[in-house]
């Protein structure tokens, strides 16, 4: 791990690493559900399957962490590169967890909403925060982690997709210096994930 600083605030005391222990794959699987359960929970659900599979999938080597002082991963912050992203999502890691057929479908349907490829711009891939934590700049230091790893990776932007009706995400990344450049409708996929569009944001680093 790397790359910390510390951040007490409104007497929270928490750091950003670049990774989590191998031990708090589970807190960090949880936090994600919490965060995308919504989205997610007709391809990766019930919960308790969904976490499971999470734990086993989630990528510490993708993801900046905001961790307290007892380690407890109280942030969580991915972002995709050439060797893939925060979750490990293959036909591979999904028949293991869901069966042959199960895999089959879950597969066609992650492709159709992320078959994007994203070269020239830095792909933020999902920020969550624990509730009681929300409000104590935890999200905005984990942002500016991601955007300082883009700069270290050479790359002149960052990009993040997120919900339309998201607002509170929204607002953040606006005060962030994000700018919307795109809405894409979901059409039929709506009925699956639950939501019409999603809002393409980008930031110069």
């Amino acid at each position: 791990m790397a790359r910390m600083h510390h951040a007490p605030v409104d007497g929270l005391s928490w750091r950003i690493e670049h990774g989590f222990a191998p031990g708090a794959a589970d807190q960090a699987a949880r936090l994600y559900w919490q965060a995308f359960g919504a989205k997610l929970g007709v391809l990766l659900g019930p919960e308790p399957r969904a976490l499971r599979f999470l734990t086993r999938t989630i990528r510490a080597d993708h993801a900046f962490a905001a961790v307290g002082p007892d380690g407890t991963v109280l942030g969580v912050a991915g972002y995709c590169s050439n060797r893939g992203s925060l979750v490990r999502i293959s036909h591979d890691t999904l028949r293991a967890a869901y069966g042959p057929v199960g895999a089959l479908w879950r597969a066609a349907l992650i492709w159709a909403l992320t078959r994007e490829v994203e070269n020239r711009r830095f792909l933020l891939d999902g920020i969550c925060v624990a509730e009681p934590c929300r409000g104590r700049g935890m999200g905005r230091a984990l942002l500016h982690a991601i955007c300082a790893e883009a700069r270290a990776r050479g790359y002149a932007e960052v990009r993040l997709d997120v919900v339309e009706h998201n607002r509170r995400a929204i607002a953040l990344y606006e005060r962030e210096g994000f700018v919307a450049v795109r809405r894409s409708r979901l059409g039929l996929l709506r009925y699956v994930f639950g939501f019409r569009a999603s809002i393409t944001m980008v930031r110069p680093v």
